[in-house]
């Protein structure tokens, strides 16, 4: 420092000094007005639809560049700088609501939408925005809602969603009429199927050419093929994940219709307008009654139907709170007259309570209920008894969703399942039957996880989600486990009692994956995914029948694992009309189960072990997707290019062999068109290349009785599937309070004879000869059906 003679401060230095301080003060008030500037407030609601009070899933919230989406619950956060703000909130089908805002300090802004009124030009099939997010790092995941599958010609007229979701890319029918399907190279029991979150073990009715699933009682569904988010366990191919309607909170509304084979009725209303709701559905066929009018005394004597409820209420408690309790119930019986009866169903219940913590933290706590059951009645004088066979679950999850930032979008929970299974159990009916009582062995276990994940936007162009599922498997006693050798001998049997630890198995399930956008018309996405399953039906068909057994992982049978890479390229075409979906994948899976030659697995023993073999799995292939989102004309065509296989030490010499579900080739085509105000019309055509089948290889006698031989597993064949259905709506009347339509469809319009099954027989004329037997189910199926709503 500078002094003068007299020790005192120079006048430079002291100018330096006042400068400096005027810089720090100049610098302290640029920062507080940058930190003013900068604080962030939060915008937070609840959007719903104006008619119904229905919250809605997927409504896009945007706020100049920033945005984000509703939640399954219809809750949404943004967080912004202070300022001042035009607010846009918009869903398919709904008119947009605008606003403007002056954002200073936390908001809470419910949203109520308008219906859009219908006109030519505003059709769409697309379920949460007008096309396919392409930032969103999420992959393979295609959403259907009930105005996509109403036009879709079906089996019988039946507006069925998992026929509708056989149509779409990677995935694929597991038969001519069947609900069952196959996804990524997976079997039947691959896919975890939720209804409000609990898990529908059986979702076929009539022996899988009707799903379980009433439409309209479904509010959306969102299909999983990959990259499967953390919040989802248990299965290696895919989550169907089903939500009901809430109900109408405004206004009382009847709805159904009445087909040729079944008749179903909706009633819904408020029970307190603005704050509580029930939903009731209800649906059964009458075949049977039609049986009644035969002139055959043996068919007259017959039952043939399914019916199945669906019910529903909720009740907001407060602001922050909301209840909701659903659930289902479904039966199918077969009878041929009182010597042979099959009966199964499924019932599910959830209590959900939903709690905003604050206008960032929503909060969703579950208790599930989950059963599914047969029972088997024969009835031939003496031999009188009956099979029964369950799988039940009771389920506790709890998830926390955070919205951080909107960087930074977290979800974090538990989740915890008591398995019960009664694999079989034969009763007789009557003091008199000869038939004596069998009790399989009780199978208890629980299945405990946690879970995390992270959609981080790292930058405008790049968006990850990273997370981590964390699984422990416990397989409980009461009951006796087992030593089997590699000849599927056992060696060895130990005793648990009940409530003891067998065994655990503890799986880390990472999940991560990446989008980036090229522009504002197209992304790269890429994925890698594990999951883990512990439940395994047991089956020789290639879609699930009522009388599968499903088995939990043993001290023997080991949890399935999967690892999944996936990439995908996304383009949205002349101004976002068109949209281009391509995805390859590659999986590889550990723990895979198949069957002894000769096996079988529906004998009278605990342990179905020495039935099994275990070894390993992979699955490859591509997916193209174009679609036509808006105007008169909507629909799309799906290809999928694919191969499975597996490789297991005792089958087929122990080389890689084809799964049962190996499908080389998948092609869909599905159009709609609106006519004019009244009609529409549509048409569907799938190809695809006939299923892995094992056939003899030649035959021989013992004691003047022919044996069919096997060599290779799944070497052949079936023959190559397609079909074209035809479908047309006419709206009759559309008025504020009363619309009703007529639906007619045909089904299999050119009459292709497609082979549901090939068996073999002696020729009657020449022993030394061998016919093939094709047998086809349908041709020319007309239908015609009234649906109404007041």
């Amino acid at each position: 420092m500078q002094r003068d003679r007299g020790g005192g401060i120079s006048t430079t230095t002291s100018k330096r000094i006042r400068m400096n301080k005027w810089f720090i003060w100049l610098i302290a008030i640029l920062a507080n007005t940058q930190s003013y500037s900068q604080q962030k407030f939060t915008i937070s609601g609840t959007v719903r639809v104006k008619s119904t009070g229905e919250t809605i899933i997927g409504a896009s919230i945007r706020a100049g560049d920033a945005g984000t989406f509703s939640n399954d619950y219809g809750f949404y956060s943004l967080s912004l700088p202070g300022g001042r703000y035009a607010i846009k909130v918009s869903a398919v089908g709904m008119l947009t609501y605008s606003r403007e805002i002056v954002l200073d300090k936390h908001i809470t802004l419910n949203v109520t939408l308008e219906d859009e009124p219908q006109t030519l030009e505003n059709i769409t099939i697309t379920a949460t925005s007008k096309t396919r997010s392409i930032g969103s790092p999420q992959m393979g995941i295609e959403r259907l809602t009930t105005r996509e599958i109403r036009n879709i010609p079906v089996l019988l007229g039946e507006r069925d969603v998992l026929k509708t979701v056989q149509l779409l890319p990677g995935i694929k029918a597991a038969g001519e009429g069947n609900s069952g399907f196959f996804v990524r190279g997976g079997a039947a029991d691959q896919n975890l199927i939720l209804l409000d979150e609990a898990t529908v073990y059986n979702a076929s009715h009539l022996l899988g050419f009707f799903s379980t699933f009433n439409s309209d009682a479904i509010k959306d569904l969102s299909v999983y093929k990959g990259g499967m988010p953390a919040q989802y366990g248990g299965r290696l191919s895919s989550v169907l994940d089903i939500k009901m309607n809430d109900g109408n909170n405004q206004d009382y509304q009847v709805s159904g219709g009445i087909g040729l084979i079944s008749a179903k009725l909706n009633v819904e209303g408020p029970i307190q307008k603005d704050r509580s709701s029930f939903l009731i559905t209800g649906r059964r066929t009458y075949a049977d009654m039609f049986l009644k009018l035969a002139k055959d005394s043996s068919l007259r004597n017959n039952t043939l139907y399914f019916y199945d409820l669906n019910a529903k209420l909720n009740y907001l408690i407060g602001e922050r709170d909301r209840l909701y309790l659903s659930g289902y119930f479904g039966k199918d019986v077969l009878a041929a007259g009182q010597t042979f009866g099959l009966d199964w169903g499924n019932a599910t219940g959830t209590l959900r309570w939903n709690h905003i913590f604050s206008n960032k933290l929503f909060s969703n706590t579950s208790f599930i209920f989950s059963n599914y059951n047969y029972n088997i009645a024969i009835r031939n004088g003496a031999n009188a008894f009956d099979i029964f066979s369950q799988i039940r679950d009771l389920n506790l999850k709890q998830e926390f969703q955070w919205y951080l930032n909107n960087k930074n979008n977290i979800r974090f929970g538990f989740n915890s399942i008591y398995h019960t299974i009664r694999p079989g159990e034969v009763r007789p009916s009557s003091d008199q039957s000869s038939i004596n009582l069998s009790l399989l062995q009780k199978r208890y276990s629980l299945e405990n996880a946690v879970y995390f994940s992270n959609t981080w936007k790292a930058t405008d162009k790049l968006t990850a989600t990273y997370g981590l599922r964390l699984t422990a498997f416990s397989i409980l006693g009461e009951g006796d486990f087992f030593s089997v050798n590699t000849d599927g001998k056992v060696t060895d049997t130990m005793h648990y009692s009940k409530g003891a630890f067998v065994k655990t198995y503890i799986n880390p399930e990472p999940r991560f994956a990446l989008s980036y956008r090229l522009n504002n018309s197209s992304s790269v996405k890429a994925s890698y995914v594990r999951n883990v399953q512990n439940l395994h039906l047991v089956s020789n068909s290639t879609a699930s029948s009522p009388t599968d057994k499903w088995v939990a992982s043993t001290n023997i049978i080991k949890p399935e694992i999967s690892d999944m890479v996936a990439i995908g390229y996304y383009k949205n075409l002349w101004s976002n009309r068109f949209e281009l979906t391509t995805e390859a994948y590659y999986k590889t899976m550990d723990n895979q189960i198949d069957y002894r030659d000769g096996a079988n697995v529906f004998i009278n023993s605990d342990a179905i072990e020495t039935q099994l073999l275990f070894g390993t799995g992979r699955a490859y292939g591509i997916e193209l997707q174009f679609k036509k989102t808006t105007g008169k004309l909507t629909g799309w065509v799906s290809y999928t290019l694919s191969k499975t296989e597996k490789r297991i030490a005792g089958i087929s010499n122990g080389n890689w062999y084809n799964a049962k579900q190996d499908r080389t080739h998948d092609l869909a085509l599905v159009l709609s068109y609106q006519l004019n105000k009244k009609w529409t019309v549509s048409a569907n055509w799938v190809y695809y290349t006939g299923n892995a089948v094992t056939f003899p290889a030649g035959k021989y006698q013992v004691n003047d009785q022919t044996y069919f031989y096997y060599t290779e597993r799944n070497a052949y064949r079936m023959p190559a599937y397609h079909r074209l259905d035809l479908g047309a709506n006419l709206l009759l009347k559309q008025r504020k309070k009363f619309s009703s339509e007529l639906s007619f469809s045909l089904y299999n319009a050119y009459g292709r004879e497609n082979a549901y099954t090939i068996s073999f027989e002696e020729n009657k004329d020449d022993p030394n000869k061998t016919d093939a037997v094709q047998l086809a189910l349908f041709r020319f199926i007309p239908s015609i059906s009234y649906n109404f709503k007041f």
